[in-house]
């Protein structure tokens, strides 16, 4: 069947509608970042760039790095825009873009999130790195989605019982990785089950001039155990990368620079040295 134009929407010259890429501007491993000039702080490292290319928020670049080609795409803040960038990453691989049908034999991607974050454990120290094992989405972004059969339901559950879940709030979810892809990210790393929130302030539990709905939000969320796992860290992109990436079939993982600490109230000195570093060890581990 196929897709009707106000569904898979194209620019004048092919390009899916907000990444501006073509088929062919893109890499099977992705690299995905939040900040656009992360793009060139990972693509510094290559040996050869092939295509750039910017709209709005989302940067791409895709060239060569130790002889493997990588495509590092940023995707702003936030899981609203993570479903932007997963649907046109996947729509890149999975449908003709000449018959605007989808294509019988799908694609999977490998993505790779080099993210920030901050640790709500006070023994995961600043300028340290977490893979994150499971993305548990507090944001409400999956639940648009036909999604049971990727949740970790029984997860999800207990995130609303020991947390006091307010009903005006939508259901945590929480969804794995890939496990394959996490097991080159192991020795030099925290794991950890990772939060991400719609937000940076109040949904974070930061308070400047507004007041928080559950002020004991992050000490219930330091103090949340679930067969012996613990919330380790907060930000905004992990579970809608896993989520999506889930249910179209593509192997995710997210490694986190952690640049603060919210048990002890610590900020990096050195977070863009942090950042390098997690950039160097998993251009190192993708190519392995």
């Amino acid at each position: 069947m196929c897709l009707e134009a106000s569904e898979f929407i194209q620019n004048k010259n092919g390009s899916v509608y907000h990444l501006n890429l073509l088929p062919e501007h893109l890499a099977q491993t992705v690299i995905v970042v939040g900040d656009q000039d992360r793009v060139s702080a990972v693509t510094k490292y290559f040996e050869k760039i092939e295509f750039r290319i910017q709209k709005r928020e989302f940067h791409t670049q895709t060239g060569f790095y130790k002889g493997k080609r990588i495509s590092v795409v940023s995707t702003g803040i936030g899981t609203d825009n993570i479903d932007i960038v997963l649907n046109e990453l996947d729509a890149l691989v999975n449908i003709d873009f000449k018959t605007k049908t989808i294509k019988k034999a799908l694609n999977s991607l490998d993505i790779i999130r080099i993210g920030t974050s901050g640790s709500i454990q006070a023994e995961i120290p600043v300028d340290s790195f977490v893979v994150s094992e499971t993305g548990i989405g507090f944001d409400g972004m999956l639940h648009f989605y036909d999604c049971k059969s990727v949740q970790d339901l029984e997860f999800s559950e207990a995130l609303v019982k020991q947390l006091d879940w307010s009903a005006n709030m939508g259901i945590p979810y929480v969804v794995p990785c890939n496990a394959d892809l996490a097991s080159k990210f192991t020795d030099g790393f925290y794991r950890g089950n990772t939060v991400s929130n719609c937000g940076f302030y109040g949904p974070q539990g930061r308070v400047l001039r507004l007041a928080v709905q559950d002020p004991d939000l992050n000490d219930k969320m330091a103090g949340f155990s679930y067969l012996n796992k613990k919330i380790t860290n907060l930000e905004m992109e992990t579970s809608g990368i896993y989520g999506l990436s889930k249910l179209m079939g593509h192997r995710a993982v997210s490694l986190n620079a952690i640049v603060a600490n919210r048990a002890t109230g610590q900020f990096s000195k050195n977070s863009g040295e942090t950042i390098d570093r997690l950039i160097k060890v998993a251009l190192e581990r993708i190519v392995s």
